[in-house]
């Protein structure tokens, strides 16, 4: 995962190569447009007018997506583009790379099971809270001899995940209290906010946009405490309002990847100040202290993944949705 300096500063042909071929492997549609957009001068220009922090490909082909315009290369691309290049600027400019994924809790959840309960859970870069709510969904693990354990609340969202080696036990925690933190939280129960975290799943993957669409039904109404603010400004004042009688912890996911280099290390010292509890599934790259305890030859597995960690201890080698958890 490129961090948010090179989205600013790379040119746009270099940035959409490089976009085609981290999307290659799960969405070849996105890849297409990529490479046309990295070869495709008019359409360069026009982004490379947008902001620094707007130009992330996912925001360009998010708007795409979420204004029904071509979801595959082709020739009536580059005039949809400049035909709708004010909207696209618009969505670019006010929306943010929000994606929610769902799967993600099957990982996290044993990790929030395995300390004392009950949690009072912290998600920061909440998005719209499908992080916070891992005990409304039903969820499938299935072995490496086969053996699946199922947990979770019967639910439109089921989860599968396939579970390699032995680690902590797959279950569930017990939540008394919940909170999120993001610059621009969503409703759930928004159209529009339902409609870009539908638009930032790439096609190709209809699956995960299905159950994400049955996550927000699932969750819309439901309480918990939303802040709109700076995830680490505001954390000291989320954390004092948690209540005194359960486990505090703190959940990123994706979400540190984000931030620049010193912003992040500020966001990192302070979990330390605060004395909470904090699980991080990011890349392999963005905790120093998770990278620096990870096991000789992990970085030699090519396959693309995050890092599960407890307190800056790496657990697991994990999919970035979830869909996969190897413990270390």
């Amino acid at each position: 995962m490129r961090s948010t300096r090179y989205w600013e500063s790379a040119a746009i042909p270099e940035l959409y190569e490089w976009f085609a071929a981290e999307a290659e492997e799960s969405s070849p549609a996105w890849a297409r447009v990529a490479r046309q957009v990295a070869s495709t001068p008019s359409i360069a220009y026009l982004l490379d007018t947008l902001p620094p922090v707007a130009r992330q490909p996912n925001l360009f082909l998010g708007a795409l997506k979420f204004l029904g315009g071509p979801l595959d290369a082709g020739i009536s691309l580059p005039d949809w583009v400049a035909d709708h290049w004010l909207q696209i600027e618009r969505l670019a400019t006010t929306r943010f790379t929000q994606t929610n994924e769902v799967g993600r809790c099957a990982v996290i959840a044993p990790v929030l099971a395995s300390l004392p309960q009950p949690i009072a859970l912290i998600e920061v870069g909440m998005s719209a809270g499908l992080g916070l709510f891992p005990d409304l969904y039903s969820y499938s693990w299935t072995l490496d001899d086969g053996t699946i354990v199922t947990g979770g609340t019967p639910s439109e969202v089921t989860i599968e995940c396939r579970v390699t080696g032995t680690g902590l036990p797959l279950t569930l925690p017990k939540l008394a209290w919940r909170a999120g933190i993001d610059r621009n939280p969503l409703d759930p129960a928004d159209r529009d906010d339902a409609a870009w975290l539908r638009a930032l799943v790439w096609p190709g993957e209809e699956v995960r946009e299905e159950r994400l669409a049955a996550a927000l039904r699932t969750v819309a109404g439901q309480d918990a405490l939303r802040v709109a603010g700076d995830i680490t400004d505001a954390l000291p004042a989320v954390v004092a309002a948690a209540p005194r009688d359960a486990t505090v912890v703190v959940v990123h996911s994706a979400t540190l990847a984000y931030l620049p280099r010193e912003a992040r290390e500020r966001h990192l010292a302070l979990l330390t100040e605060l004395g909470v509890h904090w699980v991080t599934n990011e890349g392999r790259k963005v905790v120093p202290a998770v990278r620096d305890a990870l096991p000789a030859g992990f970085a030699d597995d090519p396959r693309p993944c995050f890092v599960l960690a407890l307190d800056g201890v790496p657990l697991a080698r994990v999919g970035s949705h979830g869909q996969w958890l190897e413990w270390l």
